[in-house]
């Protein structure tokens, strides 16, 4: 089935389906119910499920890199511990460094393949992994979105300020701090750019929600914003956003990359859009490059 064939009516509940409390067993009873042209949106609820394996675009045993588990202290967290995904480029650094963090439903196979994708382009990559303190991912989304929803907000975000702290002071950092995410992830990133100020170098969030308006003027790095079209939970904090950065004279790009949905950039299923994600991705790393080296 063909991103195409499916309903705009069965996208708008997959949408509601990865960010709420909805269960899978929940998104396709109601996906029964919906009446649609030329198919079955109970099919098409199906196929719009990840497929990690399939998606995967570096290998874990690509030559060209060297990922492995790593732990580290998160005072303050929800635990005081933290486990990411490290992945060294090949040759000794120090590299320019780059925090990728997920989205609303712990690391995933997705977000570990980012980083993978990162450190073939030379940068050093760090994927956190929020649910850590609590068991971490456990295989599959659904479980996962649950988990992260049961965590404290303060605790998970200083967790992930903690991740960039450790990574950006690595001993193999240039010391050059660069930071993404996805849906969650992404307004972790804006976050990060008020409070770390001038330690973060460069951010490029992928349709997360806009930081709170009023420390728009704390953020010192230099932004590159990416947003889905068709993306209304998000961009109703788009506009405000753009006219924050412009009134504080904030160094930032910002992009709406036309025909696409929330998730366009996750090649794990059908909401992905081949042509507009290479395109996003070959602009974040051009600016990391330019930003952390």
């Amino acid at each position: 089935m063909t991103k195409e064939s499916i309903d705009p009516k069965v996208y708008d509940l997959y949408d509601e389906y990865c960010h709420t409390q909805m269960t899978r067993r929940d998104f396709f009873r109601k996906a029964s119910g919906i009446v649609v042209a030329g198919g079955s949106a109970l099919v098409m609820a199906e196929a719009l499920l990840p497929r990690y394996t399939a998606a995967q675009t570096i290998s874990f045993t690509d030559e060209r890199i060297k990922p492995r588990y790593v732990e580290y202290d998160s005072t303050g967290g929800s635990s005081g511990k933290m486990r990411g995904y490290l992945v060294k480029p090949g040759g000794k650094g120090p590299f320019p460094v780059i925090l990728v963090i997920h989205e609303n439903r712990g690391l995933n196979p997705y977000i570990e393949d980012v980083s993978r994708r990162f450190a073939v382009e030379g940068f050093l990559s760090l994927a956190p992994d929020g649910l850590a303190p609590i068991g971490g991912y456990p295989g599959n989304d659904d479980d996962g979105k649950i988990m992260q929803k049961s965590l404290d907000k303060d605790k998970l975000f200083t967790d992930m300020l903690n991740s960039a702290k450790f990574l950006k002071h690595h001993e193999m950092s240039n010391g050059k701090l660069g930071a993404t995410g996805f849906c969650y992830g992404g307004g972790v990133v804006n976050k990060l750019a008020i409070i770390m100020g001038a330690n973060l170098n460069a951010g490029v969030p992928f349709y997360g929600a806009a930081p709170a308006l009023e420390n728009v003027s704390k953020i010192q790095a230099p932004l590159m914003l990416n947003y889905a079209e068709d993306d209304p939970r998000v961009n109703v904090t788009q506009q405000g956003y753009r006219e924050a950065l412009k009134a504080n004279n904030k160094d930032f790009v910002m992009y709406t990359y036309e025909g696409t949905r929330h998730g366009f950039h996750n090649n794990s299923t059908p909401r992905y859009n081949e042509e507009q994600a290479k395109i996003a991705w070959e602009r974040t790393v051009s600016f990391f490059k330019v930003h952390l080296s």
